[in-house]
């Protein structure tokens, strides 16, 4: 089997992102599962590896994605500017080059140049500064990719959890919970376990908005009026769907470890518990875009930038996530063309 093309994108330069990049890449085993890409550039990653002290870790300079080393780490050079690191801070210049390294990976994925896309992370601040005009990497992508119907979900080897909605203030959560926002999002999930990753009768646990799921409508009526029906609507289809569960006894009582994915309303519903139980091994996952894209479950970290003391476990976990899923989406097209093309045609049908 061809080894994946996996882009990098190099993220913050006054964050942890190389850092953890330059660890995870330093494992030769990495190589022998994909072809790591690295959009940043090569006075800046050895800026970082420096620090790092990690003598093992070489790489290739390329200018372009079309003639790579099968064999090394690349790096495509973005920019040839001289750059200013200042760790531990959000700069302007942190947030133009993340930016700079963003276009050209999305660039290269669009055009099939690689396989798949996992992001280091940005500063929020100081890609404002840099005027990116996204609230994040996701909405960014999905906009590159001219995709209205997406959601973002974390994904560890023991836990799956997606949002409905994600990051909106709390006073604006109840008017994004409708029956036709729960339906799409259900359905991106269901197609995402299945195609994704590899989960051919997926088991869904939706939890409920209000405390208690309501109490049967004394604590709200959320429930009653729109998350159940979705979930009858979705057991008619066949879909294995249950809830809506409380969400504080749904992962009390460890409730999560029996089934495949958790749909929960908002963004502290979810990741609350999904980081408490898995920090350091999870990875966050565009579900619902026609190409891949991981990224690790933390941000820059900027009170230990720079004191080579970051965890990579995150990291390498998105990176072979984006690996995992480039084979099960493979391996679902090519399950289907058989289908296709082993049907008989009509006048063969006795």
């Amino acid at each position: 089997m061809d080894k994946v093309k996996i882009g990098i994108t190099i993220g913050d330069i006054n964050g942890i992102g190389p850092e953890v990049i330059i660890k995870t890449l330093a494992d030769e085993r990495v190589l022998n599962r994909c072809i790591p890409v690295i959009y940043g550039s090569s006075k800046s990653i050895s800026y970082h590896k420096n620090i790092v002290k990690i003598n093992d870790f070489s790489f290739s300079s390329q200018r372009d994605a079309e003639r790579l080393n099968n064999h090394k780490v690349n790096v495509i050079n973005c920019w040839s500017d001289q750059v200013n690191i200042t760790l531990g801070e959000p700069t302007v210049d942190g947030g133009k080059y993340a930016y700079i390294a963003l276009d050209r990976a999305m660039g290269d994925l669009k055009k099939g140049a690689i396989d798949a896309l996992v992001t280091a992370p940005v500063n929020k601040e100081a890609m404002r500064m840099a005027d990116f005009p996204y609230p994040g990497h996701t909405e960014y992508l999905a906009k590159q990719m001219d995709t209205k119907n997406y959601m973002m979900m974390m994904v560890s080897d023991t836990m799956k959890v997606a949002l409905v909605t994600a990051h909106l203030p709390l006073k604006d959560v109840a008017a994004q919970i409708t029956r036709e926002n729960l339906e799409i999002k259900l359905k991106i999930l269901i197609k995402s376990l299945k195609v994704d990753f590899g989960i051919e009768k997926p088991t869904i646990a939706v939890l409920g908005l209000n405390p208690h799921a309501s109490d049967n409508g004394l604590i709200g009526k959320e429930e009653e009026e729109l998350i159940r029906p979705i979930i009858i609507s979705a057991k008619k289809s066949g879909d294995i769907v249950m809830g809506p569960y409380p969400a504080d006894g749904f992962f009390g009582a460890g409730i999560y470890k029996k089934v495949d994915a958790v749909l929960a309303m908002y963004h502290d519903q979810g990741l609350i518990p999904f980081k408490a139980l898995t920090f350091s091994k999870g990875v966050n996952y565009s579900a619902g875009l026609p190409l891949i894209r991981t990224s690790p479950d933390h941000g820059t970290a900027y009170n230990i930038a720079g004191k080579n003391e970051a965890d990579p476990g995150s990291f390498r976990s998105a990176l072979f996530q984006a690996i995992d899923i480039h084979r099960n989406r493979t391996t679902y097209q090519n399950d289907r063309e058989d289908i296709i093309v082993k049907r008989p045609k009509p006048s063969e049908e006795v």
